[in-house]
This record gives C-alpha cells, sequence and structure tokens, in this order.
C-alpha cells in the first residue's frame, strides 16, 4: 500500500497547531480587565497579544500558525471590546 507522505507532514502540522491553540485558550483565562476604563482594556488586549506571541512563536515555523497568531489576536481584540461594551451596557441598566 502506498502511503502520500504530504499527508503525514499536514496531520503533523495540524496536530501541533491544536495543541498550540490549547495553549493560548488556557492562559486567556487569566486576562481581567475594567470595563469602564480605556487603559485598562487597552492592557489586556496588549496582555492577550502577548499572550498568543509567548504561545505560539514556537510553532512559527509550522505554516498554519503564522496565519492563525494574527487571525487569534483580532478575535481577541474584537472579544475583548465587545465584553467591554457588554458591561457597560449592563450597568446602565441596573
Amino acid at each position: 500500500m502506498n502511503r502520500i507522505s504530504g499527508f503525514d507532514k499536514l496531520a503533523h502540522e495540524l496536530n501541533e497547531a491544536q495543541r498550540a491553540i490549547n495553549s493560548v485558550d488556557e492562559e486567556l483565562g487569566t486576562v481581567s480587565f475594567n470595563p469602564n476604563d480605556a487603559a485598562s482594556i487597552e492592557a489586556a488586549i496588549q496582555q492577550v497579544e502577548l499572550i498568543v506571541d509567548e504561545r505560539l512563536s514556537a510553532y512559527s515555523s509550522n505554516p498554519i500558525i503564522g496565519p492563525l497568531m494574527i487571525g487569534l489576536k483580532e478575535k481577541y481584540r474584537e472579544g475583548i471590546i465587545e465584553r467591554a461594551a457588554a458591561a457597560r451596557l449592563e450597568e446602565g441598566h441596573e
């Protein structure tokens, strides 16, 4: 039976990417901020970007991880901004 060698490499890259993403997700639970303080929100965004860089830079040779790092940073940035806005709205209704 013949094996296609490219699939082994792709499977390895995908597994490596999954481990890297999991390590980022675990660390992100520790990020907190004050939704009423722009500096606190920006500090949280910077902290998230640092976590992504620290956790994923070891996998930078993986062709899946590089573009993924950029996407994750943007996703988490938007998530922090949305959570801050939702918290401010909630406080306004109380």
